[in-house]
């Protein structure tokens, strides 16, 4: 659908809530994107906690922030939930005046921090919203949220059924991710790293915090696949270490405490060792990148859950958390990227579950939502 600003209309204001992590963070940044190209003059902002990754990434993306208290939704019995209601309607209360103050046409939520209190406040101020859910399992503020509106958009064909009125939108990726062609910017993106441009090569990664399971068995299982001439693209978290035997600088090694680009990480790498979110699994379909997946044990299982379809279809290896070991990584993974013929097959059937128009289809739902389209 083709949508332009008109001299009849004024701006449409969207504000956007998916605070936390970068899972939440990403996809709203990506729909901003999309929005920009369709309405040059879209004045968009976003809700966000101190704690949250969205302080450092939105407003590099060129996006105001707007700050409400941070709620969280425990996991356990009724004695955890006691003092939520208190939080959320102060959340609520902080995200209503935001509303009032920006007007905003429109809200969308991706679950998260600031999820929950952005539906809420949207509801009491009449103002449409947008529920968009990236995993495969809903969490709890989406849950909620979806059963006060019409406008729900969801990632995978298992979720339609576990939302009303949802649709099949799939995640939105950034346009470096979305329209990467992996081949043609290899050499350029394993030089960046300061990779040898033709060594098997690895990419390892937890998240935007890195994972000590994942980062523990790499760190025992560096020698072995240095030994084979293995190269390794490791960003390990922030608060990090990982500390690898080198008796020569040759095949590389290069850790790193986070990619800023993932479009040249998943560009240098033939297969990747990570966990399972919603947004790397969408994004590792979308460009035909092999994995084996390390669920995060410690939550409602939706990782797991995530990673299933790209398993399904041979796309994928799943390891539990529990069974990863230097020796597991050295054989599955070292074996496997020692693989090309195996690898093509696998990127292949990643491709196939792969959505590179989300950002487009989800801003049509918005702009329906917001009466513009």
């Amino acid at each position: 659908m083709s949508t332009t600003a008109t001299p009849d209309l004024p701006p449409l204001r969207v504000l956007l809530a998916g605070g936390g992590t970068a899972g939440h963070v990403e996809p709203s940044l990506a729909l901003a994107d999309a929005l920009l190209r369709r309405l040059p003059d879209v004045v968009v902002t976003a809700l966000g906690t101190e704690s949250g990754l969205e302080t450092r990434l939105v407003p590099a993306h060129g996006i105001d922030v707007r700050l409400i208290p941070k709620v969280t939704m425990p996991r356990g019995g009724p004695r955890r939930w006691a003092g939520v209601p208190t939080a959320v309607w102060s959340a609520v209360r902080a995200a209503s005046a935001v509303i009032e103050r920006d007007r905003p046409d429109v809200v969308v939520g991706f679950g998260g921090f600031v999820a929950l209190p952005a539906y809420l406040a949207a509801r009491r101020a009449g103002v449409p919203f947008v529920v968009h859910e990236a995993n495969a399992r809903p969490g709890v503020a989406n849950r909620i949220g979806a059963r006060f509106t019409r406008y729900v958009a969801v990632s995978t064909p298992s979720t339609v059924n576990s939302l009303p009125h949802a649709v099949l939108v799939g995640i939105p990726l950034r346009s470096s991710i979305s329209s990467l062609d992996r081949p043609s910017v290899r050499s350029k993106a394993r030089l960046t790293f300061g990779l040898d441009v033709e060594r098997p090569t690895i990419l390892v990664f937890g998240g935007s915090q890195g994972a000590r399971t994942i980062n523990a068995a790499m760190q025992g299982a560096a020698r072995g696949l240095l030994d084979a001439g293995i190269q390794i693209l490791h960003a390990a978290g922030p608060n990090n270490t990982v500390v690898v035997d080198r008796r020569d600088a040759d095949p590389p090694y290069v850790v790193l405490p986070y990619l800023e680009r993932m479009d040249l990480a998943y560009a240098a790498a033939d297969v990747v060792l990570s966990r399972s979110g919603a947004m790397t699994c969408a994004e590792l379909a979308a460009v035909g990148l092999p994995a084996v997946f390390v669920p995060y044990p410690h939550s409602n299982g939706e990782q797991s859950v995530n990673a299933q379809p790209l398993v399904d279809v041979g796309a994928g290896l799943m390891v539990r958390d529990e069974d990863l070991t230097a020796s597991v990584v050295e054989d599955l993974v070292g074996g496997l990227v020692l693989d090309p013929e195996r690898l093509a097959v696998m990127s292949k059937a990643a491709e196939s579950l792969g959505a590179r128009d989300a950002d487009e289809r989800l801003t049509d739902l918005v702009l329906r939502a917001a009466g513009r389209a």
